[in-house]
């Protein structure tokens, strides 16, 4: 078995020990590479190169940036049986992937659980959204929620460390300081529903959209793997609506209000048109604005190595 390890040393909560622990344990199961990431756009160039030439598993070792990339990298001849598996161990501030899919958040843990779907074989197959031609695993976003993006990525480059202190400190700013009186976006489903007068919109392949530290939040609760895509299309922006809302969708059982915005589930695919340019990401990755993105969901894409509930990882 061929397997190759994508690192991304800049991860937030990744060491280089942990990185030997990681190849050393791999090492003993299959025939391992380990290559470290340099820029943008490594990981998925790595990922391509290795689904090309036969290899059996390809893991992520970073954050939800890292996994995006390889899962592109993965399919950048589309679906097709020969798609390396893909592992993760993640690194990241956030993980969202890994924690949708139930893996666990820790490196160690989620290496032990990693090790033990080697052994086993154990695979999950799962959906994923694409946005334009871009491959996505939890959600996308046009508006409000990827600028927060955009903001974060922009004091990254400054120097700051990624940290759920940093988005709530850019979410509050980006929020005061966007036009909450005139929505600029429209949401167009497949049935020909077209929804006006929206200030942002999620797309949504996976529950739950994102943490605030160990607290979830459902914006679409009921989505799945194994389902279509989601949209939460927000239609009203009043600073009490926001906050009662971002209550509402947290913890273990979420209730999402239909007056503050439009929740639809299971779509095969989805319109956003902007009336100009706005922030637009993928998978928490700050992209370049869109006035239009067109979003589908495709079924089995990728096939994740994952034990089954219940099995003890080593």
């Amino acid at each position: 078995m061929r397997v190759l390890v994508v690192a991304n040393p800049r991860a937030t909560a990744t060491s280089p020990r942990e990185r030997d622990v990681l190849a050393h344990a791999l090492a003993s199961e299959a025939q391992l590479e380990v290559v470290e990431t340099e820029n943008r756009g490594h990981a998925a160039a790595l990922a391509c190169r290795a689904m090309r030439n036969g290899t059996d598993i390809v893991v992520a070792l970073g954050g939800d940036g890292t996994v995006n990339e390889v899962i592109n990298g993965l399919l950048t001849d589309g679906v097709h049986p020969d798609v390396p598996a893909l592992g993760i161990v993640p690194a990241g501030s956030t993980n969202v992937f890994v924690r949708a899919l139930g893996l666990p958040n820790n490196p160690v843990e989620a290496t032990g659980a990693l090790l033990e779907g080697v052994r086993t074989g154990a695979r999950r197959s799962v959906s994923m959204g694409v946005a334009d031609d871009r491959y996505f695993c939890f959600a996308a976003g046009l508006g409000f929620d990827a600028a927060i993006v955009h903001g974060v990525e922009r004091q990254r480059r400054l120097g700051k460390r990624s940290t759920h202190t940093l988005y709530a400190r850019v979410g509050v700013r980006e929020f005061f300081g966007t036009d909450r009186r005139h929505p600029r976006l429209h949401v167009e489903l497949p049935d020909g529903t077209r929804y006006d007068n929206v200030y942002f919109a999620i797309v949504a392949n996976s529950d739950p959209w994102t943490f605030v530290g160990n607290r979830p939040l459902h914006p679409t609760p009921e989505v799945t793997f194994e389902a279509g895509l989601a949209v939460y299309a927000r239609r009203r922006m009043g600073v009490a609506g926001m906050l009662l809302s971002m209550a509402r969708m947290s913890g273990d059982h979420p209730k999402v209000g239909r007056r503050g915005a439009h929740v639809v589930h299971d779509l095969e695919h989805i319109t956003l048109i902007a009336d100009e340019p706005l922030p637009f990401q993928v998978d928490g990755d700050a992209l370049d604005s869109r006035e239009k993105v067109t979003f589908r969901s495709v079924a089995n894409a990728i096939s994740v190595v994952q034990p089954a509930a219940g099995t003890p990882a080593e």
